[in-house]
């Protein structure tokens, strides 16, 4: 409770967020009054009402519903693919800046290429080059999410394994004759962890928008999902028919997005290290 009161009000404003967002991914699916994929619920394109606060798509499916069956999968898929690509890239960076030499300078030039390649095209590459039979599974969406972020949560875990190693308890373990493996999980992980969970808050907050960039694009989930990258993408046709049904879905990545944007903010002023916002990649 002494934390809370002293966190920052975007802490507070964004956990709020996030708190509406995560009680919608837990218990929306048993209020919502209609399933992900039922039709019938209405007649198609109606706008909003009381029983259709989002009105009906063009199958007759209520939005609104589909909105709140939304909010799991699309946070299951953020959070999964950030926390493979922050442990996958916090590996490789402690690893890497743990070690030095000659094996830092071939693995700091493989994730200089990585990184050099815009993430979204990133994204396509490995959505095109996994084949069709897999592109548009969520374990495939989760492994993208991770492939974009870990060379980027390298570098950062790179830089603070530097700066650890140089520390006299290092030193004391390699005297003793402690493996790489050890030191790092030992010496350098627990030291870096505050950096390390500033980063995957800042990429847990781009992930939504990764996500629905891929389903808006036709490269993510494929339909019925209720995805909001895929949702807009279905009605984006009918934007003048029927708004709500594209506003909807739309309403609820972009609050997601504040929200992890402003609960990052605060935890990075609360631990010292001032997120920067303005770089997605």
């Amino acid at each position: 409770m002494r934390l809370w009161r002293r966190a920052p009000w975007a802490m507070r404003v964004g956990a709020g967020i996030l708190a509406l967002h995560l009680a919608a991914a837990l218990f929306g699916p048993a209020l919502a009054g209609w399933g992900p994929a039922q039709m019938g619920a209405g007649p198609p394109l109606s706008g909003p009402s009381w029983a259709h606060p989002f009105g009906i798509d063009q199958l007759g499916r209520d939005v609104f519903s589909r909105v709140l069956h939304g909010a799991r999968v699309v946070l299951v898929l953020s959070l999964s693919g950030t926390a493979l690509g922050v442990a996958v890239g916090a590996v490789i960076g402690l690893l890497s800046g743990l070690a030095g030499g000659w094996i830092d300078d071939l693995v700091q030039r493989a994730l200089e290429i990585l990184i050099s390649i815009p993430f979204l095209v990133l994204a396509l590459i490995a959505m095109v080059a996994v084949g069709p039979i897999l592109s548009g599974q969520p374990v495939t969406v989760i492994g993208v999410v991770a492939l974009i972020y870990a060379p980027r949560v390298a570098r950062i875990a790179r830089a603070a394994a530097q700066e650890i190693a140089t520390r006299d308890f290092v030193t004391m373990a390699r005297l003793r004759g402690d493996g790489a493996l050890t030191i790092m999980w030992r010496e350098i992980l627990p030291n870096a962890r505050g950096v390390l969970l500033v980063e995957f808050s800042l990429r847990a907050s781009y992930a939504p928008v990764l996500i629905g960039s891929l389903g808006f694009l036709g490269f993510g989930l494929r339909p019925p999902p209720p995805e909001w990258g895929l949702m807009m993408a279905e009605n984006r046709a009918l934007l003048i028919v029927t708004p709500w049904a594209v506003l909807g879905p739309g309403l609820a990545l972009s609050s997601l997005v504040v929200g992890l944007n402003l609960f990052t903010d605060g935890l990075a002023r609360m631990l010292g290290r001032h997120a920067d916002f303005g770089a997605a990649g």
